[in-house]
């Protein structure tokens, strides 16, 4: 049987947070939806789980806001600011570039952690969560993120 991570060996899991492979459906952008998800859950709760912190607005947001050139605190504030979920892709309609070139960003996101770098960070990531024998098949950040939340079995 394959490994499970071992609980809270990655601190802190949120389930309710939609896996980094959902697009959003006004852009088709992958992870978008997770990064708002995320900025809700700071709105709510008034900030992330430890483990979740330390990426919050770095790490997928910023690489997808560099995508976009824009930065992570606007969307933060549009979140924070908005009454609801109209109002949220109202105002990122206005915030994004015309044209978000999704099919580059999503390749880009499903590539994050294939280089040999990332796969050395993959490794060692997967052998601090007890899983060093799923190496082979988690490849990428996205897959390994859907595999702490509980989404790759």
């Amino acid at each position: 049987m394959p490994s499970r991570p071992i609980p809270g060996s990655t601190g802190e899991v949120l389930t309710c947070l939609p896996s980094p492979y959902l697009p959003h459906p006004a852009t088709g952008l992958l992870y978008l939806p997770r990064f708002l998800a995320k900025c809700r859950y700071v709105k709510t709760h008034g900030s992330l789980p430890a483990s979740y912190a330390k990426n919050y607005k770095r790490g997928l947001d910023r690489f997808l806001s560099l995508h976009l050139g824009i930065d992570p605190a606007a969307v933060e504030k549009i979140v924070h600011e908005s009454a609801d979920d109209a109002e949220v892709e109202a105002r990122l309609k206005q915030l994004l570039p015309a044209e978000v070139r999704a099919a580059k960003w999503n390749r880009e996101l499903v590539q994050k952690g294939m280089t040999t770098a990332g796969r050395e960070f993959l490794r060692e990531a997967l052998t601090a969560m007890g899983c060093a024998d799923r190496a082979d098949e988690i490849k990428s950040v996205p897959d390994l993120i859907d595999f702490d939340e509980g989404r790759i079995e």
